[in-house]
């Protein structure tokens, strides 16, 4: 009985930490570039049951689980959907890859490119996190103009003159991409090194949204809390059958 409890109260603890992860992607359904958690559980070994002083030679009564735990917090990275904008300095990635970004703590990446232009005149982040390019942060000084191709190739024309190049937006893509690690507002710091440069094409007007779908992960959260429920209503029968075990067994 005490071995049952320990496993429904490992699954109410894991479909505890699967909702958070839930509510977490339904808080960033409009975050650009968000991509969403997936928790991924697993069983803790099965032991085999046998009866006790059998003499028969067939003993084994089969086997049984113990519970469940998270194994990890998964990131699934596939595409959202793209939204126009009209913003000249959003720019949205059609393909494998993310934008490169230089913050306090090195280089991080990202799909949210929501950009705008800091006092300096350079391509930042929301946050204020410089946007990198080949050659550097992309510096748009007080252009006017700023077209930003398929290729990624930032030019300016603030004053009626030809057009200049400036850089071209730093595009890096990973071919195991479950490398690359949460850090908050849509960053991922890539734990094993730098990416490979990408041929993705980026266009400009547009955001990538999150791939969040509300409706599935709203089921989710439903089966979740339904498991959870199931779990605790087994911890409350096997303590009653303890509770009868120690005050009405034991009396007899």
């Amino acid at each position: 009985m005490i071995r049952g409890i320990y496993a429904a109260g490992s699954g109410m603890i894991a479909e505890s930490i699967r909702n958070d992860a839930i509510a977490n992607n339904l808080a960033n359904a409009n975050t650009a570039g968000y991509k969403k958690d997936i928790a991924v559980n697993k069983d803790f070994r099965d032991i085999l049951i046998t009866r006790i002083h059998d003499k028969s030679g067939n003993a084994e009564i089969g086997s049984t689980g113990v519970g469940t735990v998270i194994d990890e917090i998964a990131t699934n990275q596939s595409t959202g959907i793209m939204r126009q904008t009209n913003n000249p300095l959003d720019v949205a990635i059609e393909g494998k890859g993310f934008f490169v970004i230089e913050t306090p703590n090195g280089v991080r990446y990202t799909r949210n490119g929501s950009f705008s232009r800091n006092s300096q005149g350079e391509l930042v982040t929301l946050d204020g996190y410089r946007v990198m390019g080949d050659n550097g942060p992309i510096r748009l000084g007080k252009a006017a103009n700023v077209c930003i191709g398929d290729d990624g190739r930032v030019t300016i024309d603030g004053n009626g003159r030809n057009a200049a190049e400036v850089g071209k937006l730093r595009i890096e893509s990973f071919a195991d991409e479950r490398q690359l690690t949460k850090e908050g507002s849509s960053l991922f710091i890539a734990v094993q090194g730098n990416g490979t440069p990408s041929n993705a094409l980026v266009h400009q007007g547009m955001l990538e949204m999150s791939n969040v779908n509300v409706v599935s992960e709203m089921v989710n959260m439903i089966a979740g809390y339904r498991a959870y429920e199931v779990n605790s209503k087994v911890v409350q029968a096997h303590d009653q059958l303890l509770d009868k075990a120690v005050n009405e067994v034991g009396r007899i």
